[in-house]
């Protein structure tokens, strides 16, 4: 395989593809009737937990999943690992699909999602001491930001095709963005360090509600850190099913080499969470508080099991162990930001929280959507690697 990125070319429109196109069309059913009857008659939500689904995972959870991009990036821009370069744009797309989704999935969990606007634009209003705030304007950036960076492989398309005006318009674009991407990349690495600590630091203001197993000082570095062992552990599963679906060469010693610096980096991660209880004095915690020593448990063998495979040299020679491997570290990261934003939240006495119908629904939905645009895009733009034409089965 070259770094040279082509377009997979083939159908848009398989049978998988329109199973996918059913699934959204559900989700978009059940999103008119969330707009039209309220978050009261088609969410669980509560004032005990006034978020949800659609903040733990389209959010908090969908957003890590998209760092695969800010995780390459650090790789080939600040480490100048040249080698993995041909993994930027397949894992920017991935960031953008996430992160733009995630954006959306914002708009239907607020209640008056029509002051949204108000955000970035009324800035003289803006609590300069909130997280959320923080948050908000940063994830909204980012979006920008990249979509900027998705552009060249979708003005190489215009650039080649039929239309005098989008020729002379990707003529003329693509080296003013050529010479800006040094100070594009730049945000597009600052962005994710702030936002990503500051969603832990959120949390951080949910004081005694939060369990203590979950509840520290160093909530905004584990954020942070464990979204740079998911991002690379994104990668891997996206490149390895990619391959797997497209019949496409396996790029497995560069996913075996990603693999392995995945590893280092959840060690990090579970030593300063397992010293940070015993600092605290509150390891005893981790054997005493009953159903969530279990989901507390669950997390550290996850995280154990993902990077002992990551170091296994048969595992990173492997395809399909690699794939394991990469399902592990998303499900233990994920399941760390669930624990932390719902299972070990605790509002009070009389409050309960499990998704209705309809949370689910719509959240699959939006899955489903991010998958057939990131089908469309590898199709028919330059984002993969060069290979020889496969006939596809997505």
């Amino acid at each position: 395989m070259t770094d040279h990125a082509v377009p997979v070319g083939g159908p848009i429109l398989t049978r998988p593809f329109k199973w996918l196109m059913a699934i959204f069309g559900l989700g978009v059913l059940l999103l008119i009737w969330r707009f039209l009857a309220g978050l009261g008659a088609t969410t669980a939500l509560n004032d005990g937990y006034p978020w949800g689904l659609w903040i733990a995972f389209d959010v908090v959870t969908g957003t890590a999943l998209g760092c695969g991009g800010y995780a390459v990036a650090i790789l080939v821009y600040i480490l100048n690992k040249g080698k993995y370069h041909s993994l930027v744009r397949p894992a920017i797309l991935t960031s953008a699909l996430g992160y733009s989704l995630a954006a959306f999935a914002i708009v239907f969990d607020v209640g008056r999602y029509w002051y949204i606007y108000r955000i970035p634009l009324h800035f003289w209003q803006w609590n300069l001491n909130s997280a959320l705030l923080e948050v908000a304007l940063c994830v909204m950036a980012y979006v920008f930001v990249l979509w900027i960076e998705m552009a060249p492989p979708i003005l190489e398309v215009m650039q080649e095709g039929s239309s005098p005006f989008f020729r002379r318009l990707a003529q003329t674009t693509l080296p003013i963005l050529n010479k800006s991407m040094v100070f594009i990349v730049a945000l597009a690495l600052l962005l994710p360090t702030m936002h990503q600590s500051s969603l832990g630091t959120v949390m951080m203001l949910a004081g005694q509600k939060l369990n203590p197993l979950w509840q520290t000082p160093f909530l905004p570095l584990l954020f942070l850190v464990s979204v740079v062992g998911m991002g690379y552990a994104v990668v891997v599963f996206e490149s390895t099913l990619s391959s797997f679906f497209l019949k496409r060469p396996y790029e497995t010693e560069m996913l075996g080499s990603l693999a392995k610096i995945m590893a280092y980096i959840t060690i990090g991660f579970l030593a300063i969470r397992l010293l940070d209880l015993l600092y605290r004095g509150a390891f005893g915690l981790a054997f005493t508080s009953g159903w969530l020593s279990f989901f507390f448990w669950l997390e550290i063998v996850l995280f154990v099991a993902s990077a002992a495979m990551a170091l296994s040299p048969a595992v990173r020679a492997n395809p399909g162990r690699l794939f394991q491997m990469a399902m592990l570290m998303l499900i233990a990261g994920g399941l760390y930001r669930f624990d932390t934003y719902l299972v070990a939240f605790n509002p009070g006495p009389g409050w309960s929280y499990f998704p209705a119908v309809p949370e689910l629904f719509i959240t699959i939905g939006i899955v489903a959507l991010e998958i057939m645009i990131y089908i469309v895009f590898i199709k028919r733009f330059p984002i993969l690697g060069g290979a020889s034409p496969a006939r596809s089965r997505a």
